[in-house]
């Protein structure tokens, strides 16, 4: 593959390669302006990977929708629903509390947990409506 960078007159990096593929650039062409605000802005998502990891958990999403088609549940409820036992259960909601997806609390001897915020709802809703789309 050859390529030859160039700088143009309005400051864009230009670097062209003679490689044709159909999901990226046939040339190398970037807005300076653009990627230099980018670039300050893109670190306010550091320290947002874990809570990502915390929901790429098969059991841990099926907790969080549960979650978002009722007000609360209890944990015998997330436990019946994700067929564990109690401790689980409690173990995949504690984490979910953690990340501040969830919150929870205590009524006598049972503990009711719901989302933390309006916004894990419409997060699920969207990830179900772009797996429609596929």
């Amino acid at each position: 593959m050859e390529e030859k960078s160039i700088i143009s007159k309005r400051g864009i990096g230009i670097k062209i390669s003679k490689t044709k593929q159909d999901d990226t650039c046939e040339t190398f062409i970037f807005d300076p302006e653009k990627v230099a605000r980018l670039q300050r802005e893109v670190n306010q998502t550091d320290g947002l990977a874990p809570l990502f990891k915390v929901l790429a958990d098969e059991t841990r999403l099926k907790i969080i929708y549960a979650l978002s088609r009722e007000d609360e549940l209890c944990v015998c409820d997330v436990a019946t629903i994700i067929g564990s036992t109690n401790a689980a259960a409690s173990h995949h909601l504690r984490m979910l509390r953690n990340m501040g997806l969830a919150k929870n609390r205590k009524e006598g001897k049972m503990v009711f947990y719901s989302l933390e915020s309006e916004h894990v709802r419409h997060l699920i809703d969207e990830a179900l409506r772009l797996k429609g789309r596929r």
